[in-house]
């Protein structure tokens, strides 16, 4: 399979038990059939297969990480890399956590996240975001929050219909909102 690179759309291809996360290695159960060497986002987060054995995958996870995301709970959204000829269903996900944000309210319909404002800046209604690796849209941005409104299928496919207020979740705003700014305001780091 030839991938485009670390790329990603957003849509969740499998819900997977967390094994164990001892010492910077994460091991998953997964299905999904990936080689070693092969990217797959895990809640949003671009990891590396290192190893794959009686159904369960493994990933070293850098400090980096780990200190940038929302620690792992039982369950984790899996998708692997966007290869040549997929259908390109969500939006364009690099797997880079850009904050960690915090639940506000969840009515089983509507999600509303508490996120920083540097990041809430990229954030625009009807736009992109990725929650927890998931590409969703925003329905509303506020100074604090944003929502977005989750369909009955994400629910169930993945991890998103298990959260509740307080709970952290990993965002990633649109790659392509920070190259606008990098273009306008090329002071901008």
């Amino acid at each position: 399979m030839t991938t485009l690179g670390t790329v990603f759309t957003g849509i969740v291809r499998e819900r997977a038990p967390v094994v164990s996360f001892e010492n910077g290695r994460l091991v998953v159960e997964s299905s999904l059939g990936p080689a070693v060497g092969d990217s797959i986002s895990v809640n949003g987060t671009c990891l590396t297969v290192i190893d794959t054995s009686n159904g369960t995958v493994s990933f070293d996870v850098m400090a980096e990480t780990v200190e940038r995301a929302k620690p792992y709970a039982a369950e984790v959204n899996l998708e692997p890399a966007l290869a040549v000829g997929d259908a390109l269903g969500g939006h364009f996900v690099q797997g880079h956590v850009d904050a960690v944000g915090r639940v506000r309210s969840f009515d089983g319909e509507r999600l509303t996240i508490e996120a920083p404002r540097e990041l809430l800046r990229y954030c625009v209604e009807k736009g992109s975001i990725a929650v927890d690796g998931v590409a969703l849209t925003l329905t509303a941005v506020t100074d604090e929050t944003l929502e977005v409104a989750l369909v009955p299928h994400t629910l169930q496919v993945t991890t998103l219909g298990e959260l509740q207020a307080g709970d952290p979740v990993n965002l990633e705003v649109d790659v392509l909102a920070k190259y606008v700014e990098k273009l306008i305001r090329p002071d901008t780091i």
